[in-house]
């Protein structure tokens, strides 16, 4: 994405200068700058012109300008989260709803047989905006956008240990215990019990039986 690259670039003084100002700023008025800064909130208030496709009263939908597929749609909330773990709860949920609706719309409107939609949640995981944001991407075969999740390999007492750490926050936050059955404890198949077979509303005949099922009292009422 390439919005704002044209902009002139702060000279270091000014970098300097910003940063005392920030020390000093109490967390609203560092939101306010950050949304004076953000291009994508003055998208939103109609400052900067965007191809949009969808709003609402919590959320608008604009087309990429570098898209990976055409059709390529960027879902954010209208107000300034930078991040994920920051969204109201009910918002969120109503991001979600949207974006299954627009993918589904993808579907017909740009003849699309699939969909991309994931999101890029902190500078390490690739973000570039400081604008929570949902990409929504329609798939065709052989479109050569490049989606792959690399399959590395670890040592397991890692991934236990980052398992272990995980459940613990889990349990901390959701006031529940998570059942976890590692890999040393197979899980046995219960197998159905067999119900006996009723013949003229009588108990199954007790004694020894043949492989097949059949018992010897069974055989010798038939031969008398």
């Amino acid at each position: 994405m390439k919005y704002g690259l044209g902009m002139a670039q702060p000279t270091e003084e000014e970098i300097k200068d910003f940063q005392e100002k920030m020390k000093n700023m109490s967390p609203e008025e560092l939101k306010e700058l950050q949304k004076q800064q953000c291009i994508f909130c003055q998208i939103i208030s109609g400052k900067v012109a965007a191809r949009k496709v969808y709003e609402d009263d919590k959320s608008i939908a604009i087309l990429d300008i570098n898209p990976a597929n055409p059709g390529h749609t960027l879902l954010m909330p209208k107000e300034h989260f930078p991040l994920m773990p920051l969204i109201p709860e009910d918002i969120l949920a109503h991001l979600f709803m949207v974006s299954k609706a627009l993918s589904r719309i993808m579907l017909t409107a740009v003849n699309a047989e699939g969909s991309d939609i994931f999101v890029a949640n902190g500078t390490a995981a690739g973000q570039r905006a400081q604008h929570f944001m949902i990409h929504i991407i329609p798939r065709r075969p052989g479109d050569k956008v490049k989606m792959d999740i690399p399959v590395n390999e670890f040592p397991k007492k890692d991934i236990d240990e980052a398992r272990d750490k995980i459940q613990e926050k889990v349990d901390l936050i959701f006031k529940q215990k998570v059942s976890v059955v590692k890999e040393e404890e197979p899980i046995e198949e219960k197998k159905p019990e067999k119900k006996a077979e009723k013949k003229n509303e009588e108990k199954p005949t007790k004694g020894p039986k043949k492989e097949s099922g059949v018992s010897l009292d069974d055989i010798a009422r038939l031969v008398k």
